[in-house]
C-alpha cells in the first residue's frame, strides 16, 4: 500500500533538513528497489520492534518493514495560491500526496532568516493554512461553475456533488478546512475527486535547534500560544530537532544513545515522526512470519480480512476462504505457532473479520 506524506512549510523552517534526516533512514535497496524514486522523494521504514522478535522466533531469512513515502515540497510563501513563489506548482505537489506534515520552526536564530521577519509559530501555521484554504476555494469555485449546466438539467450525481461543494465552500469561506464540512457519504465521495488540500490528514512537525533559543525550553509565551492553538485544532504533532537527527542518522547504533545524551536529545524524533505520520494516515500494521521472511503490511484501520489480504496479493481478497489469526502478544508468549495452536490461541476468521494492529495472519485461499 503506497501512501505518501508531503513535507510543507515556509522557507527556512527545516523542511529539507528534516527530509534528509528521514531519507538517511531509508530502507535497503534490495527489499525496495524504488527507494530512490526522485531527489525529493524518499521511502522510509516504519519503526516496529515486533519485527525483530518475530524474525528470531521464525528464524526468518529476511525482515521487511512497512514503509511510508515522504515528499519534500519546496517552501510555500504568502500569496502561493495566487502563484507567488511558484506557488501553483508547489500546491499541485501537495495535491498529489495523501497527507501533509507541516513543519513549523520553534527556535530563534539571528543567523537563519525567517521569511516573515520573526519567529511566530501560530502566525506561520495560519499563513500556510490560509494558502491551502484559498487554493481550495479556487478549485471549488471552478468546479461549481463547470457543473452548473448539469445541475440545471437535474442530473442526480451532479446534484449530489453540487450540494457537497456548496457545504465545503461555506466552510472554506469561514476560514476553516474543507474536512470540517458535514458531508454525506455520497457527497464526500464526489468532493474527494477534487483532491482538496484541506481534506487531507494533517500533522505538525515542531522543529527545534540544539543550543538555540528553543521556545519550548524557554517556556516562551509563543510556545504556550502554540500549544493552545494546536489543542484547539485537535492536531497531532511531534517535536523534532531535524539537524541533530540528520547527524545522528550517520552514527553507528552503539554510539547513538551516548551522542543523544550529549546533545540533550533523549527521544528519536524521526522515529516518532514516522509513527505519528502513520497514525495521521489512519494506518495499522498486520504481520506475516515464517522461515522465508517476517514482514509488516500496511492497511487502513477498519479493513476486513480480505481487504487486508489484498495488500499481499489480490488473490487473497478475490478468492479468500479464511484466515488464521493470532495476536502478536499471544504468538510471542507461546514461543511460536505450534505452542500457540496447542494453547488454542490461533483463531480461524472469516470475511467479516476486522483486522487489528499487530495481528499475525496466514491467509487461506
Amino acid at each position: 500500500m503506497g501512501l505518501s506524506i508531503g513535507i510543507v512549510g515556509l522557507p527556512n523552517v527545516g523542511k529539507s533538513t528534516l527530509f534528509n534526516a528521514l531519507t538517511r533512514k531509508g530502507v535497503p535497496a534490495d527489499n525496495y528497489p524504488f527507494c530512490t524514486i526522485d531527489p525529493s522523494v524518499g521511502i522510509v521504514p516504519v519503526p516496529d520492534p515486533r519485527l525483530d522478535v518475530l524474525t528470531k522466533i521464525s528464524e526468518s531469512e529476511k525482515t521487511i518493514p512497512a514503509v511510508i513515502e515522504f515528499v519534500d515540497i519546496a517552501g510555500l510563501v504568502k500569496g502561493a495560491s495566487e502563484g507567488q513563489g511558484l506557488g501553483n506548482q508547489f500546491l499541485q505537489h501537495i495535491r498529489e500526496v495523501d497527507a501533509i506534515a507541516e513543519v513549523v520552526r520553534i527556535f530563534d536564530d539571528a543567523d537563519i532568516t525567517h521569511v516573515e521577519g520573526g519567529v511566530d509559530p501560530v502566525h506561520d501555521i495560519e499563513v500556510i493554512n490560509l494558502e491551502l484554504i484559498l487554493a481550495d476555494m479556487q478549485s471549488v469555485a471552478k468546479r461549481m461553475q463547470s457543473v452548473e449546466r448539469d445541475v440545471k438539467r437535474g442530473d442526480k450525481e451532479t446534484l449530489v456533488e453540487d450540494a457537497g461543494l456548496k457545504k465545503v465552500n461555506e466552510v472554506l469561506l469561514a476560514g476553516k478546512f474543507a474536512k470540517e464540512a458535514s458531508l454525506s457519504e455520497a457527497e464526500e465521495k464526489e468532493v474527494n475527486k477534487l483532491q482538496l488540500l484541506t481534506m487531507k490528514p494533517l500533522m505538525y512537525v515542531l522543529n527545534k535547534k540544539a543550543g538555540g533559543h528553543n521556545l519550548d525550553e524557554m517556556n516562551d509565551e509563543r510556545w504556550n500560544r502554540l500549544l493552545s492553538f494546536l489543542d484547539s485544532l485537535g492536531a497531532l504533532y511531534v517535536i523534532v530537532d531535524a539537524a541533530i537527527e540528520g547527524e545522528l542518522s550517520d552514527v553507528a547504533p552503539g554510539e547513538k544513545e551516548e551522542l543523544r545524551r550529549s546533545f540533550g536529545v533523549f527521544d528519536d524524533g524521526v522515529d516518532n515522526l514516522i509513527r505519528v505520520g502513520y497514525q495521521t494516515l489512519g494506518l495499522i500494521t498486520f504481520l506475516t512470519t515464517g522461515p522465508d521472511e517476517t514482514r509488516a503490511w500496511t492497511v487502513k484501520g477498519g479493513s476486513t480480512a480480505p481487504t487486508a489480504g489484498a495488500a499481499i496479493h489480490t488473490d487473497f481478497r478475490d478468492t479468500f476462504i479464511r484466515a488464521e489469526v493470532v495476536s502478536y502478544g499471544d504468538l510471542v508468549s507461546s514461543g511460536g505457532y505450534a505452542k500457540a495452536r496447542e494453547r488454542g490461541l490461533l483463531r480461524t476468521e472469516g470475511k467479516e473479520y476486522v483486522v487489528k494492529d499487530g495481528d499475525v495472519i496466514e491467509f487461506k485461499i
